[in-house]
């Protein structure tokens, strides 16, 4: 499943359990809402929450934003339920936890049979058998609903017994081989949540390090990461200026046909006039969402 570019720099993680929190999110400028009956939800919680998610999505009022459900593993006491209530909702995507392999993708896509079709599969990857496994995974949105990954930093490190540090040096390889099976399959992808939702510079770090790697936005735990996030996933105006000029330069009549034109002194070819128009595009989203 390929849906249309649009903006995702930010995914707020909630329990489903809190109402108030659900009832906040609709008001919030993140691009994304995520209502967790994983994590964020006590064992003796979860049926409550599960109903309460479904709810939510029923009861509507998230405006623009998309709305997923993260549900709780399959082989949990709790997934197949999720799974089925989920099907049942119109929310626009299930998270599944921990995928590993591309028979966790089959599982989910053969329980989401009677789901709408619009209905997305999100996967975290959050494994050490899910690193061995990223193309493969990612091959599958070819013919599932495999549209999104969201990377699980934080189950990572615990599976490895890796340190989580600012600069995230263990999980570098990772998440660039990541990014790279992501784009080679068409699937978009999410960077990890950040722990430190106080110091905002250290957020808006690591933030950026997400937007060098190539990641569409950022998942989050706290909503003061949202505004900074937005920040830095939306395009800057240097960036727009530039996209804007080789839009211009090759719709211009001497330039017809050419593959490659100089544009304010640069060299541009036909792959940044494709790079250009995704931008302008995302750009015109974003200011169109208010």
């Amino acid at each position: 499943m390929h849906i249309p570019d649009r903006p995702r720099r930010s995914a707020l993680y909630l329990p489903a359990s809190n109402a108030k929190a659900i009832a906040k999110a609709r008001t919030l400028p993140a691009d994304i809402v995520i209502l967790d009956l994983e994590d964020a939800v006590a064992p003796e919680a979860k049926v409550e929450a599960r109903a309460a998610a479904v709810s939510a999505i029923a009861e509507g009022g998230f405006g623009p934003r998309e709305v997923a459900i993260r549900a709780n593993g399959i082989d949990t006491e709790w997934g197949a339920d999720d799974l089925a209530a989920i099907a049942s909702s119109k929310v626009d995507a299930v998270l599944v936890p921990k995928v590993s392999s591309v028979s966790d993708i089959d599982r989910y896509q053969s329980l989401l049979a009677d789901a709408p079709q619009g209905m997305q599969l999100w996967a975290m990857i959050e494994t050490c058998a899910s690193v061995f496994a990223l193309d493969k995974i990612a091959a599958r949105s070819a013919d599932t609903r495999l549209s999104l990954w969201v990377m699980g930093t934080n189950d990572l490190a615990k599976e490895m017994r890796a340190q989580l540090t600012p600069e995230r040096t263990p999980f570098l390889p990772f998440l660039s081989m990541a990014v790279a099976a992501a784009r080679a399959h068409g699937v978009a992808i999410l960077d990890g949540v950040c722990n430190e939702f106080r110091d905002l510079d250290v957020f808006s770090a690591e933030a950026r390090q997400g937007l060098m790697f190539g990641f569409d936005g950022k998942s989050l735990i706290h909503p003061a990461q949202i505004d900074p996030c937005n920040a830095v996933f939306s395009p800057g105006e240097d960036e727009l200026a530039w996209a804007r000029a080789v839009i211009e330069a090759f719709a211009l009549p001497e330039n017809a046909g050419k593959g490659a034109i100089r544009v304010e002194g640069k060299m541009a070819e036909l792959l940044h006039l494709d790079q250009a128009k995704r931008l302008v595009a995302v750009a015109e989203t974003i200011a169109a969402a208010g």
